[in-house]
């Protein structure tokens, strides 16, 4: 097969961005451009990200971001292969501004639309920077998602657990602005902690041990208000001890999980070649470390994309239509965006792209 080339388009919470990447015949690839608008600021007076306002934010921007993503790349609509945009899931009305331009984008250039999930294009990323080959154990952690999946293939993924009521990311972020820390949380937790003793507060670790790998940040939480309440006001270090602590249990809590799945997946056949670690919390360096050790520890290794494509961007996005492209799965203009999908129901090479009617203008699949 030919070298294709993709743009991409991420805009399912609150960073705009598009990329151009080529993945080439041989399925190595290279990012050719990578612009993201983060909208941080926007929201940081909020505490979180305000639907509405990230939505605003994507139309205002969007298409200025897209112009300098292929200004970067030297390229122009007509010597791409097809457009990739994140149909899900996310902040619904974010997912139809990125989705509805890509949909313009390639019914005016006639070139093949892919619907790309976001969590499929977190997944795949760390085929594009350390070629990865299949199969291999996905850990995702981020703001909104915790899982651990089994990846055997393009759009073949087995749920081995995932968390029964928090996201770790979420965790974070409630922790941060619980101990009057700014937004986003991750980050500001994360330097606090390498200030603060860990030792200081017991905190729980929910589900340690348990046979299937789920995960509970819940308890954990509330565990952190409760210390913080005992000691209230909080000096600088109450809050730096609070957050090493809290930390602590969470890098406890996955490597504890993780170990779990490695062990489930191996039972039911699948050797690993990999832990990838994705998702924002996979630019946490006390993560990266437990994790390196974990994955050793368990006869693989690790492979983690470098923090800039373990946040929301558009190569990811794009990478991703690049590897479903390569296999003939594309969409019709007709394809809905969606606030939730699984992994679980992302279409496979194996059932193919005609079941979902992938016909008219700009959406057949690329030239060997």
């Amino acid at each position: 097969m030919s070298d294709l080339l993709l743009l991409g388009i991420e805009t399912t919470c609150d960073e705009t961005a598009a990329a151009v990447v080529r993945r080439r015949g041989d399925g190595t690839g290279t990012i050719l451009s990578n612009v993201v608008h983060s909208q941080t600021q926007d929201h940081a007076e909020y505490g979180g990200v305000v639907p509405e306002i990230a939505a605003r934010a994507h139309v205002e921007i969007l298409d200025h971001v897209i112009e300098r993503a292929l200004r970067a790349a030297g390229l122009g609509l007509p010597e791409l292969s097809g457009i990739a945009a994140s149909a899900g899931p996310g902040l619904i009305g974010g997912v139809i501004v990125g989705l509805t331009t890509a949909k313009a984008l390639a019914l005016a250039a006639h070139k093949p639309l892919v619907a790309v999930n976001h969590l499929e294009a977190h997944a795949l990323t760390a085929r594009l920077t350390d070629k990865v080959p299949f199969p291999f154990l996905l850990l995702l952690v981020s703001g909104g998602h915790t899982q651990l999946v089994a990846v055997t293939g393009v759009g073949e993924y087995t749920k081995l657990g995932g968390t029964i009521d928090d996201a770790i990311g979420e965790a974070f972020d409630k922790t941060a602005k619980m101990l009057g820390l700014p937004y986003p949380g991750g980050p500001a937790v994360e330097r606090a902690a390498l200030k603060g003793d860990a030792s200081r507060f017991a905190l729980p670790r929910p589900l340690h041990g348990k046979p299937v790998p789920d995960f509970s940040l819940s308890g954990l939480k509330t565990a952190v208000r409760l210390e913080a309440l005992k000691i209230a006001p909080l000096g600088e270090e109450d809050v730096n001890d609070l957050c090493a602590s809290f930390q602590a249990a969470v890098v406890d809590i996955l490597a504890d999980r993780v170990r779990c799945a490695l062990r489930v997946m191996r039972e039911r056949g699948l050797k690993p070649h990999a832990l990838v670690l994705a998702g924002g919390v996979g630019a946490n360096q006390a993560v990266r470390r437990v994790l390196h050790k974990v994955a050793a520890d368990g006869g693989t290794r690790l492979a983690v994309p470098p923090p800039e494509l373990c946040t929301d961007n558009g190569a990811m996005i794009a990478w991703a239509g690049a590897e479903r492209m390569a296999r003939g799965l594309v969409d019709g203009l007709d394809v809905s965006p969606r606030a939730r999908w699984p992994l679980g129901e992302i279409e496979s090479a194996e059932r193919g792209a005609t079941e979902r009617g992938a016909t008219g203008p700009g959406v057949t699949g690329p030239a060997d």
